[in-house]
């Protein structure tokens, strides 16, 4: 997420990217509000939404901290933070804030929020340290680094055997593919120590469903139009996209079916007074 452009998005800007973000949204909704439980958001509290894309935690943020806080969605497509706009207006808010750039580009304020909030983005980073360390200076003192993204283990379908077996290696391909790390969440505790914070969380956190669950449907939104996309890297063969496509419908058709997600973690450090 380097430029103001859509090439900056491994998975696309369009209206069809959007809706998988939204349905996405639903399904972890109850695993990041827990987070946001955690965290204590307090109203009155200044939040930064750090590659916010269309906004949905950025909307959800701004109903926890009210009328007296405020929300900064930070994102580099203008596709999204347009939508956003529009969404915010009809909805009334006028403490729902939108940046057009990335950590990296973008002119935050010194010592504002209370709290940045960074979800499936760092992942996608090719230099996680300076996007942390581009972020940080707009933390008020004692203010939260909150992180939700993957360690991409876990993922799996039952019962296993089929040709969906190789998806993981390949998604965690496709991601270094545009410069990124699927295993970034890892590497967190040590480059937020190393720019000063107090690691105050890291907690795993799994999903699973079977064929007629949104966990199912979720993935099912990523891996059909994908697993194509990835073979036109070259990260697997056309082929063998195929395959893994019908043996993940077969499984869908499956009543005994259960998806695994990924591992995600939620990672929280607090800036020193």
């Amino acid at each position: 997420m380097a430029t103001s452009t859509s090439e900056a998005y491994l998975l696309g800007v369009n209206q069809t990217e959007l809706d998988r973000l939204r349905f996405q949204h639903q399904v972890w909704k109850p695993i990041t509000d827990a987070f946001f439980d955690r965290l204590k958001v307090q109203q009155g509290w200044a939040c930064l939404d750090a590659g916010s894309g269309p906004g949905f935690v950025s909307m959800d943020l701004c109903e926890r901290v009210g009328e007296s806080g405020e929300v900064t969605a930070l994102d580099p497509s203008d596709y999204y933070l347009d939508w956003l706009r529009k969404e915010s207006e009809g909805r009334g808010w006028k403490n729902l804030k939108t940046t057009l750039g990335t950590a990296e580009t973008a002119n935050l304020p010194k010592s504002h929020f209370n709290l940045i909030f960074v979800r499936w983005v760092i992942a996608f980073v090719p230099d996680p340290m300076r996007f942390l360390a581009s972020l940080i200076g707009s933390l008020k003192p004692g203010g939260i680094i909150a992180i939700m993204d993957y360690y991409y283990e876990g993922l799996s379908l039952y019962p296993q055997g089929g040709a969906f077996d190789r998806a993981p290696d390949a998604v965690r391909a496709y991601y270094r593919s545009g410069g990124g790390d699927p295993y970034i969440t890892g590497r967190i505790p040590e480059l937020l120590r190393a720019l000063g914070f107090r690691l105050t969380g890291f907690t795993p956190q799994q999903i699973a469903g079977g064929p007629e669950s949104d966990i199912i449907e979720w993935a099912h939104r990523f891996f059909v139009p994908h697993l194509p996309m990835m073979a036109d890297k070259g990260i697997i063969t056309k082929a063998e996209a195929e395959a893994m496509i019908e043996d993940w419908l077969t499984h869908r058709r499956n009543p005994n079916t259960i998806f695994f997600t990924p591992i995600v973690i939620h990672i929280t450090g607090q800036q020193q007074e």
